[in-house]
């Protein structure tokens, strides 16, 4: 017999290390959501740890487009999308977002991890190169993992890096892949120096705008539009519909020919139930909202605004991000959790994150920001940070 530890040994072993090093995560059961206000333990919070930016997920129309559709087509979609599961609500989603965004094609996945896991796998395969932003999000990443082609990553936001990482590549084919948002610092990714590049090389710009799509730009279309770039610049990019849009799912925009190349070959959207064809009508009733309300968004940069010009006047060291995502760098780890815990016993509900989700030494408190807040709730975050520190 073996000597190995089983599977179940190794793992116990492995969450007790983690424990032990105070990193162990915990699931929070939410026992009542009011759009900002939570019920967490019995405790009645404000929540700063939300990616529903701009006040979606339960607005009334966005509900009653939901309500009135599952209605009609019933709670599931019953089957994968090439199976029967592709309904009217999903193809309308499609086309709506296509054409706002000025792509000729879009395809629809159940979630933005399997998206971007479906686009790098369904277009890369052994002996490719794809190369990353060390600070992409983990979906790129096991992206190219899946595709078993060559992972190369440069520094973040290191466009001269990136450029060498392509140029040793040689003849190999590549894909440049980016986040748009960076979702733990909140910074952008220097887009227009990217495309120029992947322009130059003749190499796809891949850009996973889960934190950007609906919040940033004067039409709310995401860190391109924010930059000046348009789809010709990102000719492939991932839209998640479950943050600012405030519902589910997401979608992979393209050219006809590479959408309908993953249609055959992204395994995560062949062989993946459809979201739920309700979810999809409400995705649309919010994505009309987003486009004809700019308002949300103008108090939302308000919002920021007042809370980078708080916390730095508290001598809190900010992160560079105009997005909603305003982390406020801590670095101790035992540090960083005091902190949050403070703050959610003054009410205020915001997480610290720590390694491994970020690098050690930069544990941090992720605030993010709504629309759904009010400038008085933003003060008392302030005032709750700090009486906090100081206790």
């Amino acid at each position: 017999m073996s000597d190995a530890p089983s599977i179940a040994v190794r793992a116990q072993a492995r969450v007790a290390e983690r424990a032990a090093a105070g990193l162990r995560r915990v699931v929070r059961e939410v026992e009542h959501a009011d759009g900002v206000h939570l019920r967490i333990d019995g405790r009645d919070l404000t929540s700063f740890a939300s990616n529903d930016y701009l006040g979606l997920a339960q607005h009334a129309e966005v509900v009653r487009a939901m309500q009135e559709a599952a209605n009609r087509w019933g709670v599931g979609s019953t089957a994968a999308h090439l199976l029967g599961g592709h309904r009217g609500p999903h193809a309308q989603l499609e086309r709506e977002v296509a054409a706002w965004l000025g792509y000729e094609s879009a395809l629809l996945f159940s979630t933005g991890y399997l998206a971007n896991l479906g686009v790098i796998a369904g277009l890369m395969e052994r002996g490719d190169v794809c190369v990353q932003d060390k600070l992409n999000h983990a979906c790129l990443i096991d992206g190219a993992k899946l595709a078993g082609c060559e992972l190369r990553r440069y520094p973040h936001n290191d466009v001269d890096a990136a450029a060498r990482q392509l140029d040793a590549a040689a003849d190999a084919p590549k894909l440049l892949a980016t986040d748009g948002v960076f979702s733990m610092d909140g910074d952008l990714a220097p887009l227009p120096e990217l495309a120029a590049l992947a322009r130059e090389r003749d190499v796809p710009l891949l850009v996973d705008d889960a934190h950007g799509f609906g919040v940033l730009g004067p039409e709310g279309q995401g860190s391109p539009e924010h930059l000046g770039l348009n789809a010709r610049d990102v000719p492939l990019r991932m839209v998640t519909l479950g943050k600012a849009v405030g519902c589910g799912g997401a979608l992979v925009l393209g050219s006809r020919d590479l959408i309908d190349a993953l249609t055959q070959f992204a395994r995560p959207f062949v062989y993946s139930t459809a979201m739920p064809p309700a979810v999809a009508a409400a995705t649309s009733a919010a994505i009309a909202i987003i486009r004809r309300e700019p308002e949300r968004r103008a108090h939302l940069q308000a919002l920021i605004a007042r809370f980078r010009a708080g916390a730095m006047q508290l001598g809190y060291t900010l992160m560079d991000s105009v997005t909603p995502i305003q982390p406020l760098w801590i670095g101790d780890t035992d540090a960083a959790v005091a902190l949050s815990n403070a703050l959610m016993q003054r009410g205020c509900y915001v997480p610290a994150i720590r390694p491994p989700t970020v690098p050690s030494g930069s544990a941090r408190l992720r605030v993010t920001l709504s629309a759904a807040h009010t400038a008085a709730q933003v003060d008392e975050l302030l005032q709750t940070l700090n009486d906090a520190r100081r206790s």
